[in-house]
């Protein structure tokens, strides 16, 4: 895992600070000067360096004397050179300091001592976390692509275009841009802008590393690069600045700081010449419109758009995107909050899952769920880019090996104050040190890290760890940085937590932190009281979550709970819950109950608050109280800028948060996954499309698109590996968008976040090189006369398919089995299964697949009530399996299925059956739904002594 990234620490010197600098300078003055001067003054400098022959022969005092004076000079060496190396980490700001081989203790003396010392010469001091930790350099996960939209108010200055080969003795560079919002640039956004994949990023990175920036920094690590930085571009990029080859970065800063290279007029863009013919063009041409620069204008409705060109793959298309509307802008920042939170939007989405799946429940034939709508669809998409499911994985099972091992070590699971989570590893800060972990498990730092490596926690078996108890429950995200997830354990405070700042971020900070603790995936039972909010946060966890006005009505619960605990404790012999969690004992009494309240104490409540939190030991509780309140273990600051600090524990990130509108947004996603009843489906007699005649038997379609399973594509062509899940979303959403989408509409889709004209152009261009022509010699990519995009009549659908056969079916009785049949036969799998983590997020904002979804259960479900009724209970029961294929949580199929089995009148199989629902309801806290247990209790009624 990439070490924690330095923090910093507000300004301010107290008489403290003062004191410790000045011992700190003294200590500094006595190690560096007063150590050789008493050396010189007593010993001299050493005559002669200890030998080999020494070892064999009779030595005296002298000698002896003389061997140890030049250990002492050697330590002193080492220990000025530790001293050194912080010295400058500490003045330039460089971050983390570099490493002295063999130097472990000495250079973390030396670093306490600098950084003391620095406090009183700085306003503000940089300094490193409690505990330092090596690790590799990080890599960038290949997760989402985000790039900011630069947009001029005015068109861009024409510059004159000049061939490769004419450009001498030049470079291509490119300017970091500042932040925008809460988004900063990083070498994968720049890699998907200027070279059109982002996996190229380390082709960037090898050129620039080590190379002073101006700023006088370097860059040392892939995911830390600074706005006003200039980068050396590989020589097919776009969108970049050509200058003298021996042009200076800081020359280079001055002519274009914080301008595009596409807004720049200084800059000349080198584009190899375009070649184009009548047929190429993707723009129809139409009598009566004005030809501007050889290309027509489009009119209508959105003639203010940009037209879409053939691009080649490697041109730099000129940005003609129009400036974001409010509405736009005010939906990037509802995907910040809420794609960045990644631990708390997997979580999120698991309960929003099982919402579903209830609804499923009760869900009609003809009819589906209610899609989330507005600022609800929005944020669906923001958890599904954000969501980072492997990590929270590795958090619970990492956790729960490590509380079992300990407990087969008969030792109790260290303290842990705090958690590092990245896509290297998990790293436990803990307090004291322990120098033997146990395996996966490493100690780093003298025992201060025990770090859990990626490749490592990503294999543990879940089976494994079944029934062990979460030993860590409190576990909440403070906030990220550079590298990674930071978090913190509300039961490591053994007091109480202060979180101050303004209302209405310490209250966004809470609701974050209730939304989290309410559906994490590394606590067990748990009881949170909320006071002052989030009277809604119950919709979400209703079995965790409970909502109070004021804290007299809740401390009364809080005060049984510890006396419990405080029972329990002295039942078992424990000194901390933590032992009774990973021996599994007594599993209740280690059930935590958290407060987070965000109305301050009165001062009587304030008393009871510290008597409670003040125990000297780990309880299964903790406290989270806003306002001032003195006394407080931690204090807990959400600056007005988004930073959350907490200072005695040396961490400043920036802040998880659920402010308002992102609160509204989760809660109005929750409600509807709470209604009992959907919209109908349209008529597939309404349904149009080329599918009819691609139903014919000699029709060969020269490209195909199958989303019923797993997405494919495919063509006569090839494209790139990098690039092709990319061009497989684009045409997978040209597929299932029969209708026509315009190009800018296309680029909102494939980039939520926003993305350049330049980069949604050239792939559209390659997408259309890759689908090729159909046998008329038309492209399967055209553009229709409004300018929207669609694919060509020989592009074969099998969604499209699908409903075309259920279209027929309806209307042709005789046939509808066979023909239902074969629908079902085009399903191989969930719809679009095993989609690259972070794409296709515009599905929460689209009725594909809760149409989809109840299309084909309903198909299967007719199928199958056709063939109960001819008494072909295996035809029946082949088309439950199909249904359920993609339709795997319709629980109306599984009662099919069921009824399908039962009519074989093999017992086996319906026991098998039985089994796979109860497998399945396992896996969910809702159980088996209630119709479906009261089936299998007329079709199997001894089912319940079997299980057990």
């Amino acid at each position: 895992m990439p070490p924690p990234q330095p923090v910093r620490i507000k300004p301010g010197r107290s008489p403290a600070d003062v004191g410790v600098g000045l011992l700190a300078v003294l200590a500094l003055a006595g190690l560096m000067v007063g150590v050789p001067y008493a050396l010189i003054r007593f010993f001299g400098l050493p005559d002669e360096l200890p030998t080999l022959d020494m070892l064999t022969r009779q030595v005296g005092a002298s000698t002896v004397i003389g061997i140890l004076v030049v250990l002492v000079w050697l330590a002193w060496l080492q220990l000025a050179l530790c001293v050194i190396v912080e010295l400058y980490a500490g003045i330039r700001r460089v971050g983390m300091p570099a490493r002295v081989p063999l130097s472990g203790t000495p250079q973390a003396l030396a670093h306490r001592l600098v950084t003391a010392a620095l406090l009183l010469f700085t306003a503000s001091a940089v300094v490193i976390p409690i505990v330092r930790t090596p690790g590799p350099p990080p890599v960038k996960p290949q997760m989402t692509t985000s790039v900011p939209v630069t947009t001029p108010s005015a068109p861009a200055p024409v510059t004159p275009r000049v061939s490769l080969d004419a450009v001498a003795e030049t470079k291509k560079v490119y300017v970091v841009q500042p932040p925008h919002g809460r988004h900063h640039e990083s070498l994968w956004e720049i890699a998907e802008k200027c070279l059109g994949d982002g996996r190229r990023y380390p082709e960037i990175y090898r050129l620039n590393k080590h190379k002073e920036q101006p700023d006088g920094t370097k860059l040392r690590i892939a995911d830390l690069i600074r706005p006003g930085w200039v980068l050396d571009m590989p020589a097919d990029a776009i969108g970049v600045h050509i200058v003298p080859a021996d042009e200076k970065r800081r020359e280079t800063l001055k002519d274009h700081r914080g301008k595009p290279a596409e807004l720049d007029g200084r800059t000349q863009t080198a584009r190899p010449p375009a070649i184009r013919t009548d047929s190429d063009r993707l723009e129809p041409a139409r009598p009566g419109e004005p030809a501007v620069n050889g290309k027509h204008a489009v009119n209508g409705k959105h003639a203010a758009q940009p037209a879409v060109r053939q691009v080649d793959p490697y041109q730099e298309p000129p940005v003609t995107q129009a400036p974001a509307p409010a509405e736009e802008a005010r939906g990037l920042e509802l995907l910040d909050y809420l794609a960045a939170s990644s631990l708390l939007a997997a979580g999120l989405l698991a309960a929003l899952g099982s919402r579903r799946r209830e609804q499923l429940w009760t869900r009609a034939f003809g009819r589906r769920l209610p899609r989330p709508e507005g600022d609800a669809g929005v944020a669906e998409m923001a958890l599904r880019i954000g969501a980072d499911a492997p990590g929270t994985r590795m958090l619970d099972l990492g956790l729960r090996y490590l509380g079992r091992d300990m407990a087969m070590l008969g030792r109790t699971p260290p303290t842990i104050y705090g958690v590092h989570l990245s896509a290297e590893s998990l790293d436990l800060w803990i307090h004291p040190a322990e120098r033997i972990a146990p395996a996966p498990w490493t100690a780093h730092d003298g025992g201060q890290v025990w770090r859990l490596p990626a490749t490592e926690g990503r294999g543990l078996d879940e089976a494994a760890v079944a029934g062990v108890l979460a030993p860590y429950p409190g576990l909440v995200s403070l906030g990220s940085n550079e590298a990674g997830r930071v978090l913190v354990d509300l039961e490591a405070a053994h007091g109480l937590i202060n979180i101050r700042g303004p209302r209405h971020a310490t209250t966004a900070a809470l609701a974050a932190l209730a939304a989290e603790l309410g559906t994490n995936r590394w606590s067990d039972h748990m009881r949170i009281t909320l006071v002052g909010f989030g009277d809604e946060l119950t919709a979400i966890a209703p079995d965790r979550i409970r909502a109070v006005a004021t804290l007299r009505e809740a401390l009364p619960e809080l005060e049984a709970r510890a006396q419990d605990v405080r029972a329990a404790l002295a039942a078992f012999g424990a000194d901390s819950v933590l032992t009774g969690r990973s021996r599994g004992v007594y599993g209740e009494a280690w059930m935590p109950h958290y407060l987070l309240s965000a109305v301050p104490p009165t001062p009587e409540e304030q008393e009871r608050l510290l008597a409670l939190a003040r125990t000297g030991t780990r309880m299964a509780a903790g406290y989270v109280v806003a306002g001032e309140v003195p006394d407080a273990t931690w204090v807990w600051e959400v600056t007005p800028d988004g930073r959350a600090r907490i200072d005695v524990l040396g961490f400043d990130v920036e802040a998880q948060l659920l402010p308002r509108r992102q609160y509204d947004a989760v809660v109005d996603l929750f409600t509807t996954a709470a209604l009992t009843e959907g919209p109908r489906l349209s008529p597939d007699d309404e349904f149009t499309g080329p599918a009819a005649a691609q139903l014919a038997p000699a029709f060969r379609p020269s490209a195909e698109v199958r989303v019923l399973g797993a997405p494919e594509v495919a063509t006569a062509h090839a494209i790139e590996e990098g690039r092709l899940p990319l061009a497989t979303e684009l045409v997978v959403y040209l597929a299932t968008h029969p209708g026509g989408v315009h190009p800018v509409v296309l680029g909102g889709a494939l980039w939520p976040r926003g993305g350049q004209a330049s980069v949604r152009d050239a792939t559209i261009a390659r997408v259309r090189d890759w689908l090729g022509r159909d046998s008329a010699g038309r492209p399967n990519l055209v553009v229709d006369e409004a300018g929207r995009l669609r694919l060509g009549p020989e592009v074969r659908v099998d969604w499209q398919i699908f409903r075309e056969l259920v279209r027929r079916a309806r209307r042709n009785p005789a046939s509808e089995p066979a023909l239902l049949d074969q629908a079902l036969g085009l399903v191989r799998g969930p719809l679009l299964d095993g989609r690259p983590p972070g794409r296709y997020a515009w599905l929460a904002t689209d009725e594909l697949e809760f149409d989809v979804t109840a299309r084909v259960a309903d198909a299967a479900h007719r199928l199958c009530e056709i063939r109960l009724a001819r008494g072909e209970a295996a035809g029946a029961l082949a088309a439950a399996r199909a249904g359920l294929l993609l339709a795997t949580d319709d629980e109306a199929l599984w009662r099919d299925l069921l009824r399908a089995a039962h009519a074989t009148g093999d017992r086996a199989r319906l026991t098998g059956v039985v089994e796979a629902v109860r497998r399945r309801s396992d896996a969910f806290p809702g159980g088996i739904a209630p119709e479906t247990e009261a089936l299998i209790d007329e079709l199997l009624p001894a089912w319940r002594l079997q299980a057990i």
